[in-house]
């Protein structure tokens, strides 16, 4: 029976009831607030006893988070930065009109006097149809130059930034074009080297391949390149190099023609040094190995191909005598100091010589005097000389002898490095020795003797040296032009000179910068004056001259002369304080143009030229030279 309380009992009850539960939650409460400090002291000791490297790492990991976003917002902020302008470029830049190179003006070539030397610059240049250059000979142009020619965009995006960075850091010039590239190039734009040029170019080049056909660009790119002897377009290169039309080239010869592009100059087999043809040689082999890769060419064909030997240059006006000679060695030095073929053909330019036209004759005339004199060897026809006369103080060449005729020869004798240099080396094994001893390293080793001779401006690689003997012996080859700076570095302190020959070259009013022939230091002055002391010794003969009278009084004279090992060449280079010169005869069959030995009869005759142009070019009387220069030794 349940019974039923007053109101007011009921409140009391109810009321308790709320402070009983109150109680509870208050006891709960206080419970929890327990273990929450508990926890947060807990949490409190495991931070304090966290090691630095853990703070450390989320820090760094916090940071790390930041970086990648931000590089990201750059990254994104460059994209949208060249994606804007290359738009922006593109729609400004429209494909030109074609260049000037169809204004082309002659070249003038000026002796240090100003007295004209040369003028040259007609361009041989004949348009032709794609379809008259036969399919082979096309491919053997894309195997060279650009496999993917028929399927890419027409630009190479890495080439041409490669070619950029190389502009900006100064590196110089890179392959890397497509075909679609160089006949834009070529056809539209110059040669310059400038980030502008590239930039142009490659928005040019895209276009052209969006509007044109593969073919067109083809064509145009066979008939707007440069293949030397001023041959522009490929109709006038298969007559400059094979005296045919260019529906008759063999896929041999257009690989040739093909390689040819990469440095027509050094190329040219007619004028081309060992180098030259090994090289243009392995191109050659390159572009048909490609056609075989790509399957455009037999495997077996390819095997029985033999390299085809291109006829020589035809004659060209003007050129005769020495003046070819002393054009083409001026013509290379410009492109040594930046300036392309393609520029030089395109004429306009102004070209001074340092070379001295009174020193020139007298050379001239001395060489050309050389078979009648009584006791000397007659400089027949299976006998060459070259020579180069340079001012030892400043590196200027003052007269240069390249051969009987650039006409008849167009192989230099003053540039060639084929023929021995034989005893002209001992002084560089001497300079290399004096330069090992100073370091520690006695005696001194192959890397070191060769070191020596290309600091002082030889170009010696490991694969031109047989042994160890032969390097010391001079079984290398040199050329006279070669051996005068590296003396002239032994009368110069030891510095680097680089035999120059031009003055100045400017076109269109702008002078182009040309290299300074004295450089830095190639080998101590001690190793300089060392040798240079024991080239101006003389031996106790009766006959021996030590110095020579000219009108500026007496001069002494270091000297250094010799035959090569396998008797093929015979050398001598004397100089005063003013004037350096390098005499080399080589013997050479006149039918077959090889090498033979000299005859033994009048041996030292290059140190009786050398006597009778020095004594001349220095303005004094005749020479007086009873006998044969006697020879310094090295102890």
């Amino acid at each position: 029976m349940r019974t039923t309380g007053s109101p007011d009992r009921t409140a009391e009850l109810q009321s308790a009831g709320e402070v009983d539960r109150a109680g509870s939650l208050r006891a709960v409460g206080e419970v929890s607030g327990r273990h929450s400090r508990r926890r947060g002291r807990a949490l409190t000791r495991r931070c304090r006893h966290r090691s630095p490297r853990q703070q450390a790492h989320k820090r760094r990991g916090l940071r790390r988070l930041l970086s990648w976003r931000k590089v990201l917002a750059a990254l994104i902020t460059v994209c949208a930065l060249v994606t804007g302008t290359f738009a922006v470029l593109y729609v400004a830049i429209d494909i030109p009109r074609a260049n000037d190179l169809a204004k082309a003006q002659s070249n003038v070539y000026l002796f240090s006097d100003g007295s004209r030397l040369a003028r040259t610059g007609e361009i041989n240049r004949e348009t032709v149809p794609v379809d008259r250059v036969p399919k082979n000979v096309r491919l053997a142009f894309v195997a060279a130059e650009n496999k993917d020619f028929y399927t890419d965009s027409g630009v190479s995006f890495s080439g041409t930034a490669r070619g950029i960075l190389n502009t900006v850091t100064g590196r110089g010039t890179q392959g890397g074009s497509t075909i679609t590239q160089q006949y834009v190039k070529n056809y539209y734009l110059s040669q310059e080297q400038t980030v502008t040029r590239k930039v142009k170019e490659l928005i040019i080049s895209l276009k052209v391949d969006q509007r044109n056909s593969k073919s067109d660009i083809l064509a145009g790119y066979l008939n707007s390149s440069y293949y030397g002897r001023q041959a522009y377009g490929i109709q006038a290169a298969a007559r400059a190099y094979y005296h045919r039309e260019v529906e008759q080239l063999t896929v041999g010869q257009g690989a040739y023609l093909a390689a040819l592009l990469q440095a027509p100059s050094q190329y040219d087999w007619a004028i081309a040094g060992p180098e030259g043809k090994r090289l243009v040689t392995q191109r050659w082999n390159y572009v048909l190995d490609n056609m075989v890769g790509q399957g455009w060419l037999d495997k077996t064909a390819r095997g029985r191909m033999k390299f085809p030997v291109p006829v020589g240059p035809s004659p060209t006006a003007g050129l005769s005598g020495q003046t070819g000679y002393l054009v083409e060695a001026a013509r290379r030095e410009l492109m040594a100091s930046g300036v392309s073929e393609q520029e030089l053909a395109g004429g306009g330019w102004r070209i001074t010589l340092t070379v001295d036209p009174r020193k020139q004759k007298a050379l001239e005339k001395t060489v050309a005097a050389a078979g009648g004199t009584p006791g000397g060897p007659v400089l027949d026809k299976n006998i060459q000389a070259g020579a180069v006369s340079m001012d030892p103080r400043n590196g200027h060449v003052v007269a240069l002898y390249g051969g009987r005729d650039y006409m008849r020869q167009y192989i230099s004798n003053a540039t060639r490095a084929d023929y021995q240099v034989g005893p002209l080396f001992e002084p560089v094994v001497v300079a290399a020795s004096m330069e090992a001893k100073a370091d520690e390293r006695s005696p001194a080793d192959d890397d070191a003797v060769m070191d020596t001779a290309n600091a002082l401006g030889m170009d010696l690689k490991p694969r031109d040296v047989a042994s160890p003997q032969a390097l010391s012996l001079g079984l290398m080859g040199a050329s006279p032009l070669e051996i005068a700076g590296v003396y002239a570095g032994f009368r110069h302190d030891g510095k680097k000179v680089t035999p120059s020959i031009v003055k100045s070259a400017q076109r269109d009013g702008e002078v182009t910068p040309l290299r300074n022939p004295v450089g830095g230091s190639a080998i101590s002055s001690l190793a300089a004056e060392t040798v240079t002391d024991v080239l101006s010794r003389v031996s106790s003969r009766r006959d021996a001259v030590p110095s020579m009278w000219t009108e500026d009084g007496r001069q002494d004279v270091t000297q250094k002369s010799g035959r090569s090992d396998d008797g093929k060449a015979e050398w001598f280079v004397g100089s005063t304080e003013e004037l350096l010169t390098t005499i080399g005869l080589f013997g050479e069959n006149a039918t077959t143009h090889k090498q033979i030995p000299l005859p033994n009869a009048g041996e030292g005759y290059p140190a009786r030229m050398w006597m009778t142009y020095t004594q001349t070019a220095l303005g004094g009387g005749e020479a007086y030279f009873p006998g044969a220069v006697p020879e310094p030794t090295f102890d």
